[in-house]
């Protein structure tokens, strides 16, 4: 069970905090909810406890996990044959890749980034995947700013980095690269 104030990750949407723990009479039962409050976005939701295993909100990484996952995004993404570069083949991929987004594993959502920025480097990213590729770096980015205590934007620096990529971020620099 997790308590007052603790920083959480929500499966994709990012990190919240537990801004209070709220009694609620839900059909004649007393039920606990956890309220969240996302950091980088303004949304507020309530949470049953004990659904935040099934959910899959979980705790912050580590800082052992958060290199962790850096070394694995250093290694070469698994290989990709041009068929699967297709785009009837994206949707199937699609469908794989919000599979893994919506486990909220820091792992498997890393695993969804090194992909995508491998496909880069053979060809232009559909919106789709310009789309999922953002979203996948800024959730990496903003759990990796908050474990290590980086501003967002050197955050999003030192994932880039790790790729041979680095580029000051800005609204409109954070467009066109991506």
């Amino acid at each position: 069970m997790f308590r007052l104030n603790d920083k959480v990750v929500y499966p994709g949407h990012g990190v919240a905090k537990i801004n209070q723990i709220v009694e609620k009479i839900i059909g004649g039962n007393q039920t606990l909810f956890y309220e969240l409050t996302f950091l980088n976005k303004e949304m507020t939701i309530l949470i049953p406890t004990q659904n935040t295993e099934s959910i899959g909100i979980r705790p912050l990484s580590s800082q052992d996990e958060i290199n962790d996952i850096v070394k694995m995004l250093a290694e070469p993404a698994k290989k990709i044959n041009s068929y699967e570069l297709t785009a009837t083949n994206w949707n199937k991929k699609n469908k794989e890749y919000q599979l893994k987004l919506r486990t909220g594993d820091l792992q498997k959502i890393s695993e969804i980034y090194r992909d995508l920025k491998h496909i880069a480097q053979q060809k232009e990213l559909s919106f789709g995947e310009k789309n999922l590729l953002n979203q996948t770096e800024a959730l990496i980015a903003e759990e990796i700013s908050i474990v290590k205590k980086l501003e967002p934007e050197k955050a999003v620096e030192h994932l880039r980095s790790v790729f041979g990529y680095i580029d000051k971020v800005s609204p409109s620099n954070r467009q066109k690269s991506l």
